[in-house]
């Protein structure tokens, strides 16, 4: 099989592209912008894979060319702040909207099949928790970068039913984990990063006791792979989390490592007072295993962190 990855230097793309070995794949291409100069995910990437890097951005390449001959397309370039989506909402549409038809309709003259990496962020229900089967009155993005994977989503199921176009939708929970390209920008990571450098915590007024979905990104490449090795492209929308939780319960994990920290209350526009669960039943139907941990992976990442913790913290 011949796979190309788009923002294949972020955090979950860098995970993914580091864990492969000689014999998984019979062509690696990696195409990113460098927009976020993550050169880093670069750095020691296995011997004896065929990665062939691209750099280059998916408005500009010449994308005939470069999908031609691979089997799947995991697409993972995009602009993945949600509160900071709101200052750059035109950005946002252009790269995580129309990126995302660019790449798709591409793939249906290619022939190749898509992974489209959604979010959980989709969702904005009223009720304890969701599915993939919800009404579409539970689907109320509260941000323009949530906005935009919707939208992606009803494009891709367009183009399956009128051009063939076959794809898995993943919606993804707030990552976590330590990778090559990680970013510390949405909670988990951006807690931990807040509380090595002594600074307080930031959370949202509304958001302590609030349940929300997350996903070691240690699951996300096994649920990729997962995906790949059994050739299941149904044109389906899968959640994908590994546990759902509330930030105290984040807070008080980093606490057991790091001990007391202070904490923050923050006013933001995603404010809101939903507070739900989301469930992963349908993936696991499938037969997947999660089996990462919220409090491995938040002690991985303060490990890298040790030596710039304060020590008046």
């Amino acid at each position: 099989m011949k796979i190309l990855v788009t923002g294949a230097l972020g955090h979950i793309g860098s995970r993914f592209i580091h864990s492969l070995r000689p014999g998984d794949f019979q062509r690696v291409v990696l195409v990113d912008n460098f927009a976020t100069q993550r050169y880093c995910s670069l750095f020691n990437l296995p011997g004896d894979v065929p990665f062939h890097f691209i750099e280059a951005d998916i408005f500009e390449a010449d994308l005939g060319s470069l999908f031609s001959g691979i089997d799947v397309v995991l697409h993972f370039a995009a602009i993945v702040d949600p509160a900071g989506s709101f200052e750059i909402q035109d950005q946002v549409e252009r790269m995580n909207y129309e990126g995302t038809r660019r790449v798709a309709e591409a793939c249906v003259r290619s022939k190749s099949r898509m992974i489209f990496m959604s979010s959980t962020s989709v969702y904005g229900t009223e009720r304890e928790t969701v599915d993939e089967a919800c009404s579409s009155s539970e689907l109320r993005p509260q941000s323009p970068y949530a906005e935009s994977k919707l939208k992606s989503e009803q494009m891709l199921q367009a183009l399956g039913e009128e051009k063939g176009l076959r794809f898995v939708i993943f919606r993804f929970g707030t990552i976590f984990g330590v990778s090559p390209g990680m970013r510390f920008h949405t909670a988990v990571n951006k807690f931990i990063w807040q509380s090595c450098l002594g600074k307080p915590i930031t959370v949202w007024r509304t958001a302590m006791d609030q349940r929300r979905p997350y996903l070691d990104v240690r699951d996300a490449v096994k649920a990729l792979r997962f995906i790949m090795a059994r050739n299941l492209f149904d044109n389906q929308v899968y959640n994908v989390l590994t546990t759902n939780t509330t930030v105290r319960d984040i807070v008080e994990t980093i606490q057991t490592y790091i001990g007391d920290v202070r904490i923050e209350y923050v006013d933001t526009r995603i404010m809101n007072q939903l507070s739900y669960d989301v469930l992963n039943n349908k993936f696991l139907a499938l037969g997947f295993e999660f089996t990462g941990s919220l409090a491995e992976g938040i002690k991985e990442t303060i490990h890298l962190l040790g030596n710039v913790r304060s020590k008046d913290a």
